[in-house]
């Protein structure tokens, strides 16, 4: 018989940034000034982050892992234009505001790594 593998997830937290809620998991805040910001793809939900999570901050980083616009207990707009890729974007820059950093390390997959591959398009900053 196996044994039961323990996993040690974040607990949420839900923030109010560009003007919706969003249910955010962090760890690492001792490592403040080192964030690394992780993207979930589709259909899945920021749990699936759950093996790198004690992995990035054992290296020393502020790991935050937002559940984007319509996952988990964030916001779940109706119209089909508030998923367009200028709010989700504009989402992961006011998470920045939120946390008072100028800038993060961003890493996604699946539809994750195609919202953080426009975050650098359209915020190259």
């Amino acid at each position: 018989m196996k044994k039961k593998e323990t996993i040690n997830f974040p607990s949420a937290t839900l923030i109010q940034i560009n003007g919706i809620e969003i249910e955010v998991f962090e760890a690492g805040k001792e490592n403040i000034g080192n964030p690394i910001v992780l993207c979930h793809g589709f259909p899945e939900h920021a749990f699936s982050w759950r093996f790198q999570i004690p992995a990035l901050v054992k290296a020393g980083y502020h790991v935050i892992v937002p559940n984007q616009r319509g996952y988990g207990k964030s916001y779940k707009p109706k119209e089909v234009a508030a998923y367009d890729i200028i709010n989700l974007t504009d989402d992961l820059v006011a998470l920045l505001d939120y946390y008072n950093y100028k800038d993060a390390t961003f890493m996604g997959h699946d539809w994750g790594a195609n919202v953080v591959w426009h975050l650098a398009l359209l915020h190259p900053s």
